[in-house]
């Protein structure tokens, strides 16, 4: 059985501009994502968070 994909947009804790946009399952990842990914905005590795 397939899981389903659900797309979603993670935005910057520092500048909140949304930057990535990925792919998780719906199905094993209840919580909200939170990841250190590159912002080009304030030119560092800063913590994003997954918008609803």
């Amino acid at each position: 059985m397939s899981q389903i994909k659900k797309k979603i947009i993670l935005v910057c804790t520092e500048c909140l501009s949304r930057n990535y946009s990925i792919q998780k399952s719906k199905i094993s990842q209840r919580e909200r994502l939170e990841i250190k990914k590159y912002c080009k905005t304030c030119n560092e590795h800063v913590l994003h968070k997954e918008t609803r």
